[in-house]
């Protein structure tokens, strides 16, 4: 059994909370991307980022063979670059789980956003709740993964229990941190969907 010097553990343990704390991130940052399909009561270009068009024979984001943007607080304009593919956008939009029907009108696509109705802003907030949940469960199993390699290495290495517990805290510190954030970005979608 051999026995590292803290001069050597120290690394490993700083690379330990490094991969702790970037896949605490993804975690956050998946959350924000599943916020950002969820529909609320006002148009934003990202509504539609996980659209895909049938683009000669392939699946293609709609944000690639059209420019998306925002013509009022409730409508999107959607302007393909090649007029061909205009029925193609219209279908997939259609197809697509938001309950959106676009309006072809020329070189423009309009894409109105009705207005959610309070028993659908409530499912939504429900819904917001379980994916933000989700989300911190995930981070909770990041720290869990990290103060297991870490408790291995310690074991391992005989190294002293001080240096165990200044780490397990460093990484409850990256998970708190995380976790405020899921709340942050909770508290913002859920002002989002209550906003009429």
């Amino acid at each position: 059994m051999s026995r590292l010097s803290d001069g050597l553990v120290k690394p490993m343990i700083d690379d330990i909370k490094k991969d702790a704390d970037s896949r605490m991130a993804k975690s956050v940052e998946a959350l924000r991307h599943e916020f950002g399909k969820m529909r609320t009561g006002r148009a934003h270009a990202s509504l539609l980022d996980h659209v895909t068009v049938s683009y000669y024979g392939s699946d293609v984001p709609l944000n690639q063979v059209a420019s998306i943007s925002v013509s009022d607080s409730r409508t999107l304009a959607i302007s393909p670059w090649e007029k061909k593919i205009t029925p193609d956008i219209e279908k997939a939009i259609v197809r697509s789980d938001l309950g959106l029907n676009p309006i072809s009108g020329g070189d423009v696509i309009r894409v109105p956003l009705p207005p959610l109705t309070e028993e659908r802003r409530r499912e939504m907030t429900r819904v917001v709740r379980q994916e933000a949940e989700q989300a911190r469960v995930a981070v909770r199993n990041v720290r869990r993964s990290a103060n297991q390699q870490i408790k291995a290495l310690i074991k391992d290495e005989h190294i002293p229990e001080d240096l165990e517990k200044r780490a397990e805290a460093d990484i409850q510190k990256l998970t708190d941190r995380h976790v405020a954030s899921i709340d942050s970005v909770l508290e913002e979608k859920e002002r989002d969907l209550m906003e009429v």
